[in-house]
């Protein structure tokens, strides 16, 4: 495809889910895929539909009520098996625009040591799995695993194949972020130049961070000729992560003499969207993380500050608003009517239910009257906060903290549990978070350890909204991690339900509520403050 048209294939609901720590439930998936719908992607890959059935329920959902008439493409990963490709397509058969994405590794450290197969039965394989996909679906894409270990020669044959049984789009990874933009571009144009029908389907390039070239990568492969670029919000994913959407996205507007190449990309909705995910995921943003860190439109230096307020293009090559950064207050105060804020809302980008306008709205209000100015970002925190989560496990009722020095931090807590029981429990700690989290183990009951916690500041200013963001892991699991986020003006109570939202996730994806007492929690808690 020679076309200056980049289809963006967001994958932040599957590679990005990856991420340690990261997973999200069916309900969160939806919220975020609605508003990965309206960031104006092409391709949103919805999930693994064999990973569990969960994963599969997810997909199906996104399927059925985000892949509309005017939705974008809603895709399934599979590997390259008839099991998993037939699950995929009962996930996303109900999309208007399916699409089943199956891939084979091509290298031959991963042929020899992973596969176990030959070369020739790589080629085979992948013909009948691209042919059996095709022929449920109409759209089919196929990855070659790890394709810039592999040999070039061995590349053309195998997706010479893959096109011949009916692959539409061919993907060619940076699994393991191995290549240099220089040696990855030469690659997309050898492939594109040798590759019998290559002119018939879209070339994509999909490319991993472990050295920081994720990006750069990706540019480099479209300026040779690639048109989808597979990315994630914020840059998720596997080990170091996948490239990113916002600065692919920017990349391609700000340098547009450079590339000649558009997305379909509304960038005003870049900024929420990165919220939404770093509330959902419970991954914190860098400060300095390019386009939606909290210091990239920020100038401290006494010359920048200088040249910008003489001329903003001094320092700036784009301005905030251009991502979706505002610095409007929402002009509300406690005596504010339900109407004015739903409309308001709206003017964000929330569509919310009667239902959850009605609970935004008390929290709002509850808010309001601790804080002189409700800014659009408390808005956004209170609304992840209140809105989008599924029926928790186990609820808070009510959290009262003694704290001071010198003495005895103590937590006493009111937890309703999955039987509809109410449970009190109070507990000592070395400190009032560590106080607070021992009294919720004490009712929780099930072995887990708390791998990270953090605090920032959502607003300037002593009366800020704080969030919490933990990841807390099973005892008998020390690999797979639960992420939860919890927002308020009391940052013990933003603590409370940050932990009561991981553990809730992790208690849900065990199945079941263990019976047994809880051991060996650090009570080891780092504090990372930030602005």
């Amino acid at each position: 495809m020679s076309d200056g048209k980049v289809r963006i294939f967001d994958t932040t609901l599957r590679d990005g889910e990856q991420s340690p720590g990261a997973s999200l439930t069916s309900a969160e998936k939806l919220v975020l895929a609605r508003q990965i719908a309206d960031l104006g992607v092409d391709v949103m890959e919805a999930g693994f539909p064999a990973a569990s059935e969960d994963d599969w329920q997810a997909v199906r959902r996104i399927a059925v009520e985000v892949g509309t008439v005017t939705g974008p493409i809603i895709c399934g990963l599979a590997r390259a098996h008839k099991g998993d490709i037939e699950r995929a397509w009962t996930a996303v058969k109900e999309a208007h625009h399916p699409r089943i994405h199956t891939f084979l590794a091509t290298s031959d450290i991963h042929m020899e040591h992973k596969l176990r197969m030959t070369r020739e039965e790589v080629v085979a394989k992948v013909r009948e799995m691209v042919g059996y996909a095709r022929s449920l679906c109409p759209d089919i894409e196929f990855s070659t695993e790890d394709a810039c270990r592999s040999q070039p020669e061995f590349l053309v044959e195998v997706l010479t194949a893959a096109i011949e049984a009916g692959a539409t789009t061919l993907n060619i990874p940076d699994t393991v972020g191995y290549t240099t933009p220089d040696e990855y571009g030469k690659l997309i144009s050898y492939l594109i130049e040798n590759t019998p029908g290559a002119q018939d389907v879209i070339w994509s390039v999909h490319c991993h961070n472990d050295l920081g070239l994720a990006t750069a990568n990706t540019l480099a492969g479209l300026a040779a000729g690639a048109r989808q670029a597979e990315v994630t919000v914020n840059g998720i994913g596997e080990r170091a992560g996948n490239t990113s959407l916002e600065e692919v996205v920017m990349a391609l507007r700000t340098r547009h003499s450079r590339y000649a190449l558009e997305t379909g990309i509304d960038a005003t909705q870049i900024a929420r969207t990165s919220r939404m995910v770093s509330n959902y995921t419970g991954i914190p943003i860098q400060p300095n993380k390019a386009i939606v860190g909290a210091n990239a439109f920020s100038h401290e230096a006494g010359i920048h500050q200088d040249g910008v307020l003489k001329h903003q293009a001094t320092y700036e090559i784009m301005t905030p608003e251009t991502v979706g950064y505002t610095t409007s207050k929402l002009v509300l105060g406690k005596h504010s009517g339900r109407h004015a804020f739903k409309v308001h809302l709206e003017g964000m980008g929330h569509r919310l239910t009667d239902e959850e306008i009605v609970k935004a709205f008390q929290r709002f209000k509850r808010v309001a009257e601790r804080k002189k100015v409700v800014t659009d970002a408390d808005l956004e925190a209170i609304i992840a906060d209140e809105c989008f989560r599924e029926e928790q496990l186990f609820v808070l009722e009510g959290l009262q903290v003694a704290a001071g020095a010198p003495g005895m931090p103590t937590a006493t807590i009111r937890l309703r549990t999955p039987g509809g029981e109410v449970e009190t429990c109070a507990a000592i700690g070395t400190g009032p978070v560590d106080a607070i989290y021992r009294a919720i183990d004490s009712i929780v009951k099930t072995p887990i350890e708390l791998a990270e916690f953090r605090v920032n500041a959502i607003t300037e200013g002593i009366d800020a909204l704080g969030d919490v963001t933990v990841r807390v892991r099973s005892q008998a699991d020390s690999v797979r991690t639960f992420g939860g986020h919890g927002a308020d003006t009391d940052i013990l109570v933003a603590a409370c339900k940050a932990y009561l939202s991981a553990l809730n996730k992790l208690v849900a994806y065990q199945g079941q509520y263990t019976n047994h007492a809880t051991t060996n929690r650090s009570s080891t808690i780092e504090l990372v403050t930030t602005a």
